[in-house]
């Protein structure tokens, strides 16, 4: 009966965001309401053990936004001093500068790769895209290659590397270790993003050769004017700085005595909205006030730069109520009776489930939370499931075939200036490409770790 009631109910979803063409937020809130309705879950709780429809659905919603409003906020205000101050393009030009016009296309991976971890794929694309297009004016290499290693970068990162706000929401559904992700992440996702990035994009670039759209280059590279940038090693570490102290507190849960006052320092320091509350406000320091900036102006970045996170951030507490739902309706307890007969691996359901949904309706956060949703009381009864490699499959599943559902798929089209078939050439293929291989390369660390 729960089988057959959450398959509906995925298939409900899907067809409330991909025809009815309502909001995902919408969409799964009313998903998650169904759900509850279905499986005779009260309306109201009658007694604070036995959870009703609408606790569930604020329970799950609170307890996903509680923590990742917070990381979201700052890591969004570390992305726009980053933006604001020059600190981004210090990277990417240092390191053009270090690899030569011949090896560009590397430098660009790097440089996305760096500049993704704390910022969204929309963001760093936005923040780069000048400096592809003035590279391809500058050398005559076509914009694929160059371009495909920037978006194959920011993709991976933002698909598989906490504390991206769906991999950071897999990560707490998952019960995942965030050091430990994020270093399972980076042996995954770099070898990932240099077969995604580096090699198939000059493959796919010396078939399809594309100058850089006029009107817009007009408008992007002239504001690329020479100015005095922030240094490259103070910029590094200020992007770094949160992803260091996540890894110190990873290796202190392994090396340390846990009752030792070290140990419980670095797990504090280590945690990701401490991690993130010393970088941003560093990052005031080293990209702010360092470069100019007075309080105002500082005060009015961090201002203006949360608006536009609202949606994102309304869609995964959402996902967070749909999840609460099915693990407080039981269906989880059904699902995961049902899995220990199984010989599914969880990596493959997990990773699978995510794709279907991506393919379905084009948002990669939706297809991350609804699957981790899902697969995690499946997981949870087998016994030596990796959670941390568990996370970094479905957010490899949520990337898969980006077409004409999803909005990343039309803001490549229109920057690279490609019609409708090359960009299924080009970015769809890459995406695909990412989600296959960081499959491979996860389950071959499963067998080591």
């Amino acid at each position: 009966m729960g089988i057959t009631i959450i398959i509906l109910a995925i298939i409900i979803l899907l067809l409330l965001i991909t025809v009815a063409k309502l909001h995902p937020f919408v969409a799964l809130i009313l998903t998650a309401v169904g759900v509850g309705l279905a499986m005779g879950m009260p309306l109201i709780a009658p007694s604070p053990e036995t959870p009703g429809i609408i606790d569930s659905i604020k329970a799950g919603l609170g307890n996903t936004l509680g923590f990742l409003a917070i990381v979201l906020a700052l890591g969004t205000m570390l992305g726009k001093m980053m933006a604001e101050s020059g600190g981004a393009e210090r990277i990417a030009k240092t390191l053009i500068h270090r690899f030569g016009q011949k090896r560009v296309h590397w430098a660009m991976m790097i440089v996305a790769f760096l500049v993704g971890v704390p910022v969204f794929f929309q963001v760093g694309f936005v923040l780069l895209i000048p400096l592809v297009f003035t590279i391809a004016m500058e050398t005559g290499i076509s914009l694929v290659t160059i371009g495909i290693p920037l978006v194959a970068g920011l993709s991976v990162v933002h698909g598989l590397v906490p504390p991206h706000p769906a991999a950071m929401a897999a990560v707490g559904i998952f019960k995942a270790d965030v050091g430990l992700t994020i270093l399972y992440s980076l042996i995954v996702g770099l070898p990932t993003a240099v077969i995604a990035g580096p090699l198939f994009g000059k493959w796919i670039g010396t078939r399809l050769h594309k100058k850089v759209p006029a009107e817009i280059a007009e408008q992007l590279v002239q504001h690329n004017e020479a100015k005095e940038l922030p240094g490259f090693w103070n910029t590094l570490f200020t992007i770094l700085l949160p992803v260091i102290l996540m890894l110190i507190a990873s290796v202190a849960n392994v090396t340390l005595d846990q009752a030792s006052e070290a140990a419980k320092v670095m797990r504090f320091i280590g945690d990701p909205v401490v991690a993130l509350l010393i970088a941003t406000i560093y990052s005031f320091f080293s990209l702010g006030y360092a470069r100019g900036f007075n309080r105002d102006k500082v005060l009015k970045l961090a201002n203006d730069c949360l608006g536009p996170v609202a949606n994102i951030l309304l869609v995964i507490g959402a996902g967070g109520a749909f999840n609460k739902v099915l693990l407080d309706s039981g269906i989880g307890t059904q699902i995961a009776d049902l899995a220990k007969h199984s010989h599914i691996s969880p990596l493959l359901l997990g990773w699978g489930i995510a794709a279907l949904i991506r393919i379905a309706t084009g948002s990669a956060t939706v297809a991350m939370m609804t699957a981790a949703g899902i697969v995690a009381p499946i997981a949870a009864s087998i016994p030596g499931t990796n959670m941390e490699l568990l996370v970094l499959a479905t957010g490899a599943g949520s990337l898969i075939l980006s077409h004409v559902n999803d909005s990343g798929f039309w803001m490549i089209k229109e920057y690279f200036g490609m019609t409708v078939k090359e960009t299924f050439m080009t970015w769809t293929a890459m995406e695909t490409i990412i989600s296959v291989v960081a499959l491979a390369f996860i389950a071959l660390l499963n067998l080591i770790v």
